[in-house]
């Protein structure tokens, strides 16, 4: 009998070793996805070189000729936020100095300061300081180019001009139009486009492989669809959907990032043409109480009403609507009071086409 306590005695405390070890290995594995997540991703998975770039395969080789030559022109970088055009920027310092590119490289954002000193001081000082090594000239990447003022354009065409021995401008903006003709015309203008859902996909693959998270396809495809061509949402989206856990899910993406199903939006749009105001409205509740923000909600409707099966005519008339909700919303009228007239409006109008 006491042989047979003393086993027992033995078994517990082997169980509850074992039960110690194993939570000791959660605690650790914890930890570790905590210290994974703590980094911020579009930083540390940044392209550092020119092919590692996603989606923008006829620039990158125009960008990868100029390094061959070892020299390029004054370049504007235009289109939406998050397509690649700060990092094509950087990589192609990297690319063109090697070890030095940190000397012979520098990026303001325009936005922070917008007027002309900025160029008479910080850009000027740059740009007359003679090349680091033996690179022929220096960088300068001027970020949302298109905030400047423009007398602080003017200011810097005059720069471009005098300097232009030394120092190469790269303009990043959103839309060129707001850059002036007489930089326009001094520089290359380069159009980057909305991502393709290809190359989101094999971006965000190669983080979640790097980062041992479990991905399904329609969890890329959520992804995606938050993302809308931007690569930078892209990656924030998964991060944020991996600090839940490695099991990267279509809910939980759509959760963090605040962003409604499609299937959801469609319902409500379908709803409301029917003339089913209050179950329209209910819907459009739903939405609402979970965070999602009236600019959301619209933009998706947007998307939606696109790709509908409707005639041409009706799409016209529903975006048209759209429209107005928005620009109405951005002027600072009430975000609920617009979107319930929009929902009525599309009850007025017959489902027809």
């Amino acid at each position: 009998m006491p042989r047979e306590r003393e086993r027992g005695r033995e078994g517990e405390k082997d169980g509850e070793k074992d039960g110690e070890e194993d939570g000791e290995k959660k605690e650790d594995g914890e930890k570790e996805r905590k210290r994974k997540t703590e980094e911020v991703w579009t930083e540390k998975y940044r392209p550092r070189k020119l092919a590692e770039v996603a989606g923008q395969k006829a620039i990158l080789n125009n960008l990868q000729s100029y390094v061959r030559k070892r020299n390029l022109p004054h370049l504007i970088f235009s289109g939406p936020a998050g397509v690649g055009k700060t990092a094509a920027a950087v990589a192609l310092a990297r690319e063109l100095y090697g070890e030095i590119w940190s000397e012979n490289f520098t990026e303001l954002n325009a936005s922070d300061e917008r007027g002309i000193e900025v160029v008479r001081n910080k850009i000027k000082n740059f740009a007359r300081t003679m090349p680091v090594g033996d690179a022929a000239f220096k960088i300068i990447f001027l970020d949302e180019a298109d905030a400047l003022t423009d007398a602080a354009q003017s200011a810097l065409r005059r720069t471009m001009e005098r300097y232009s021995g030394t120092c190469r401008f790269v303009l990043s903006c959103n839309f060129s139009s707001k850059i002036i003709a007489p930089i326009q015309s001094r520089c290359s203008v380069y159009r980057f486009k909305p991502l393709s859902y290809d190359a989101v996909a094999a971006r965000i693959k190669f983080i979640a492989d790097r980062e041992g998270l479990r991905l399904s396809e329609d969890a890329v495809k959520a992804i995606n669809y938050v993302a809308g061509g931007d690569m930078r949402r892209a990656v924030n989206a998964l991060q944020s959907a991996a600090v839940l856990g490695s099991e990267i899910k279509p809910e939980t993406i759509y959760e963090t990032t605040a962003t409604a199903r499609p299937e959801e939006v469609e319902s409500l749009i379908k709803s409301a043409l029917d003339g089913e105001f209050f179950a329209a409205l209910e819907k459009l509740r739903v939405l609402t109480e979970r965070g999602i923000s009236g600019d959301e909600i619209l933009a998706q409707m947007h998307r939606l009403v696109i790709k509908m099966n409707l005639s041409a005519r009706k799409k016209v008339e529903l975006l048209d609507r759209i429209g107005e909700a928005d620009f109405r919303i951005t002027e600072g009228a009430n975000e609920s009071i617009q979107l319930d007239a929009l929902i009525a409006s599309f009850c007025l109008s017959s489902r027809g086409g």
